[in-house]
């Protein structure tokens, strides 16, 4: 397996677009949610850009959360989603690649990724990126009423 291929369940977009992943960190580090982005597992042979999302945002249920992207050369993508709370795990993803089930850009709704949906997503990387942040930012005030009712 190279350091470009993204995992099992979704379909290999090409090479990573490394200069535009960088700029999707740098980009979202300006946003409030956002705690810090790296490359994993290195810069030398990034595999995906993780952004960490800020702890304290959140309420104490939720032990972390994070976007994982791969962005291809080809404008293909995926933005995967994950907050935990001990063992369990929220997760959506959204993806724009060749399927032959869903239309080219789709979305893996929640709470666990499941069966692709259509998304409205596009192609252009900073519309993706705070397109996403926004349904983040939606997830944490949700989180934050729900908590809220039931003190």
């Amino acid at each position: 397996m190279s350091d470009e291929t993204p995992p099992d369940d979704v379909p290999a977009g090409g090479r990573l677009d490394r200069t535009t992943m960088r700029t999707l960190g740098q980009r979202a580090a300006t946003h409030r949610l956002v705690d810090s982005w790296a490359f994993e597992p290195d810069s030398v042979s990034p595999r995906s850009l993780a952004i960490s999302l800020d702890a304290t945002a959140y309420p104490d249920a939720v032990d972390t959360a994070r976007i994982d992207i791969h962005w291809f050369v080809t404008n293909d993508y995926y933005v995967h989603y994950v907050e935990t709370r001990e063992t369990a795990r929220y997760q959506c993803r959204w993806d724009r690649h060749p399927k032959t089930d869903a239309p080219r850009a789709h979305v893996h709704p929640p709470p666990d990724a499941g069966d692709a949906e259509p998304s409205p997503l596009g192609s252009h990387h900073l519309d993706v990126l705070f397109t996403v942040l926004d349904c983040v930012t939606d997830r944490v005030e949700t989180l934050h009423d729900d908590a809220g009712h039931s003190a």
